[in-house]
């Protein structure tokens, strides 16, 4: 295990006001250098489906909104110009949680889990694993965080793992399920919503969803006020429907071609905002409570807002700045600088690596990380991050194919797969931007070209330009592209677990499979598993499409931890699973290989 070290002391420059590429924007004088002396408390919350151009505090200009706790958290913090989440919902969630590009996880796609009906029942249904991806709060418990989470999760079906937030690393949860298909109430996240916690799934009447979140995670606060402590809040505001809020229970969707309603759900992340920074300072710790609020994706396309005077359409699934790059502000009191406007680039992947800096967490021997943490850069220690460039990956729904050629009897025969083998993507350096774009018969290719020092708002397309300055630019983001794996990974599934129940005659005591390596796996390992009595077992390897890969074992074994070996080299990067059988009893592991 490699523990991640920062520096804790180092000087705070100060620049002057303006634009000053590969480094701090602004800053204010009389900075201190930070260190920490404890593991800061870290609350990240997330908006759904908010673009910059709805935000003063990015140059947007709208008279009748009002968000004073959003721009108090940005003018007493730091805010970043190069924040990259990802174009859509699933895609930046499961970045964010996992510090992996959609293109490593498969994730590439948005992936409504619980509304899922394209497979065939009883067969196979996508899911997020936590053993085959670790998410950042199971990374923060491993160093004594209390975890909690609230608001929009959807990546798991919580009818089928009611209690998969455990798993993932979170002590408490308090989250809208998602659009369960055959469940109509399913669908309320907002006024009578329906909430799924460690009581099980009900519908809260006469309540609004985004009040319970509020309440939950502060109630957890109150609870856990004496350990470090990392909540997630990925809101369900501002995404649809459009709802009358509290606040402002009167509003109509739409006058005159102005958006009263919209604006409200605005103010009023704005007003849950307020109660959580009111909670840390009624409990004394404001101070060491990083905050970082920021949104997964772009305003949907049918809003227009504005920045600098300019109008900006919403960008939701574009891999356009409008769709992709996201308001990030980074705010403690005790610890980050206030004032400071950064152009650092950094997008989704950072965060995971950047949790486990400041919170002191060991990551895993073997996890692969595309994400750079940005602790220095929040901490004030470093006016500018390590990356070169940074991406946006995905949108789109997900299909489901037949892959097995042939069928094996008995293997169920539906995986989810993508709509193409290399799904777009928005490559950027601080100045310059490509576009990588699918033709209708799936080629993927550079397609738009542009100086955004120049052109902002993504109007004149350089890819075919001459000009040297501009085609080596272009070069350099395209051997960033060229080191990405020609086809994307496909995200991973697994058997419904009705469909592995197991006949208690039939089980041994305590027969267990363990996946004692690291997702992604080495492609040599060992695979251990115990048995509590003698028993006749096969181990046995399949690849991607259900092909029996290799037998490991097969024969009576007596009771107690048995090893076995798979020599992996030869294989090609992907989906492996490891099934373990005794009579009528299964387990299966399901792990990624990564070349």
């Amino acid at each position: 295990m490699l523990r991640r070290e920062f520096l804790k002391k180092a000087a705070i420059s100060t620049t002057a006001a303006g634009i000053l590429p590969g480094s701090l924007i602004k800053s204010i004088s009389g900075s201190t250098h930070r260190r920490l002396d404890e593991q800061p408390n870290i609350i990240f919350i997330m908006i759904d489906d908010l673009g910059k151009e709805w935000l003063t505090t990015c140059g947007a200009e709208h008279d009748d909104m009002g968000l004073p706790n959003i721009e108090a958290l940005a003018s007493g913090g730091m805010r970043f110009t190069n924040a990259y989440s990802m174009p859509q919902c699933t895609p930046a969630r499961i970045t964010l949680l996992t510090g992996q590009y959609p293109w490593r996880t498969g994730w590439v796609h948005h992936w409504d889990v619980p509304g899922t009906t394209k497979f065939p029942e009883g067969e196979l249904k996508i899911r997020f694993d936590p053993e085959v991806h670790p998410s950042f709060a199971t990374i923060l418990q491993s160093a004594g965080y209390k975890t909690a989470v609230a608001g929009k999760w959807q990546i798991n079906d919580f009818r089928l793992e009611p209690e998969v937030m455990l798993e993932h690393g979170f002590d408490d949860y308090c989250l809208w399920t998602g659009k369960e298909s055959g469940n109509e109430v399913a669908i309320e996240r907002y006024w009578n919503p329906y909430i799924h916690t460690t009581e099980g799934s009900m519908t809260y009447e006469g309540q609004f969803g985004p009040d319970i979140y509020t309440d939950f995670l502060i109630n957890f606060m109150e609870e856990n006020v004496d350990h470090p402590m990392m909540l997630y809040f990925p809101m369900c505001l501002i995404h649809n429907p459009v709802t009358a809020t509290p606040l402002e229970p009167d509003l109509v969707e739409e006058i005159d071609g102005k958006l009263p309603m919209v604006k409200a759900m605005i103010r009023y992340t704005d007003h849950l905002l307020g109660r959580l920074t009111d909670s840390l300072d009624a409990l004394g710790i404001r101070d060491n409570t990083i905050i970082i609020w920021t949104t997964d994706n772009g305003t949907a396309k049918r809003y227009t807002g504005n920045i600098d005077g300019d109008d900006v359409q919403g960008g939701k699934t574009k891999i356009s700045e409008a769709g992709v790059n996201a308001p990030f502000i980074v705010n403690c009191s005790g610890l980050v600088p206030a004032g400071v406007v950064t152009d650092t680039l950094t997008d989704f992947t950072d965060m995971l690596p950047t949790f486990a800096d400041l919170g002191e967490a060991t990551i895993p021997d073997g996890l692969v990380l595309d994400g750079h943490s940005i602790a220095d850069v929040i901490l004030g220690n470093t006016e500018d991050g390590t990356r070169d460039w940074i991406l946006g990956v995905g949108s789109g729904g997900g299909t489901v194919n037949i892959l097995r050629d042939p069928p094996m009897e008995g293997v169920p025969d539906y995986q989810a797969v993508n709509e193409f083998d290399h799904k777009q993507r928005a490559i950027r350096n601080k100045q310059y931007k490509l576009w990588i774009e699918n033709s209708e018969d799936g080629v993927a290719s550079a397609t738009q070209f542009y100086d955004l020092f120049a052109d902002p708002r993504e109007t004149v397309n350089l890819i075919d330009s001459t000009d040297e300055t501009i085609v080596a630019a272009l070069n350099e983001l395209l051997t960033v592209w060229a080191s990405f794996p020609a086809v994307d990974a496909i995200p991973t599934y697994g058997p419904i677990p009705e469909v592995n129940v197991v006949d208690e005659s039939q089980k041994p005591e305590n027969f267990k499979l363990y996946q004692n390596f690291p997702n992604p796996f080495n492609p040599d390992t060992e695979i251990r598993f115990e048995l509590g009595k003698s028993a006749d077992v096969k181990l046995e390897v399949y690849d991607v499409k259900g092909r029996l890969i290799s037998t490991l074992v097969d024969k009576r074994l007596s009771a107690g931890h048995h090893n076995a070996q798979f020599k992996g080299s030869g294989l090609p990067s992907g989906i492996y699973t490891y099934t373990l059988t005794s009579g009528a009893s299964s387990m299966s592991k399901q792990c990624i290989l990564i070349k």
